[in-house]
């Protein structure tokens, strides 16, 4: 950091590959951040953070394409090093979801697995408030800053799982959540746990992203079939036929990533 503010402009230019108008816009934006002042209101909203170059930086993701920089952290940092299963799923999750998760994740959780997903709407939020319900412990990755929590009506759970549990952003606090976000934070999802576990989803679907992200970091995927008749069951039984392990309970996970 301290490298950066001392290297001159034409040096950053070199660096950072940019163009005179784009290099005039980032020196106006890069000397007006008051690095201290930062620092000072992370700490006093009891935010942390991890760079790529610690050695507390998870392992696991590093081996991911693109593994991001520096995280942001609020809550207990010790789940990182946790075995975990991550949890996703379509946002309009019916109570079908529900009682699979009610399957799945009790015997997860008796293995002390953490569960990890993105604190959206539907399957992701059924994730966290069951994993917390059953006494497991569970870790929501963001799409955005902390300060500009999505969605708004998560805020609750939020404060439950950073008390308890752990939140976690590769944006500082004050970025606001971008629709392109979500598509890269699925990677650190996926690249923290050994599995993931799809719930329900469209043929059409983040979720299947993030399963195609946790196949390129040679992770296990797996799926919760469905009704053929229901557009919420495509997804998942199109991963099923591809190759993912169909799943019918907890154990059924546990076999495949070596947990007895």
């Amino acid at each position: 950091m301290k490298d950066l503010y001392n290297m001159s402009p034409a040096n950053l230019q070199h660096i950072f590959q940019f163009d005179s108008s784009t290099m005039e816009k980032f020196t106006n934006e890069f000397l007006s951040i008051n690095v201290h002042k930062l620092i000072k209101l992370y700490k006093s909203n009891k935010i942390f953070f991890i760079t790529y170059k610690d050695p507390e930086y998870p392992r696991q993701l590093k081996e991911i394409h693109e593994p991001p920089l520096i995280l942001f952290y609020m809550g207990d940092k010790s789940l990182l090093y946790k075995p975990s299963i991550a949890v996703v799923g379509a946002r309009a999750a019916n109570q079908y979801a529900k009682n699979g998760l009610d399957l799945i994740l009790p015997k997860l959780i008796k293995n002390n697995i953490v569960i990890i997903s993105g604190l959206a709407k539907g399957t992701d939020t059924y994730a966290h408030e069951k994993t917390i319900e059953f006494g497991g412990k569970t870790i929501a990755v963001l799409g955005g800053g902390f300060f500009h929590l999505y969605p708004a009506e998560n805020k609750a759970l939020a404060a439950k799982i950073v008390k308890n549990h752990l939140l976690l952003s590769e944006y500082p606090p004050i970025i606001k959540p971008e629709r392109w976000h979500f598509p890269m934070r699925n990677r650190i999802i996926s690249g923290l746990s050994r599995g993931t576990v799809v719930i329900q989803a469209k043929k059409r679907s983040g979720s299947l992203i993030t399963a195609d992200l946790a196949l390129e970091a040679g992770r296990e995927v797996f799926a919760l079939p469905g009704p053929i008749d229901d557009s919420l069951s495509e997804g998942t039984n199109h991963l099923i036929q591809q190759g993912a392990k169909l799943i019918a309970s907890g154990q059924d996970i546990l076999e495949e990533i070596l947990i007895d």
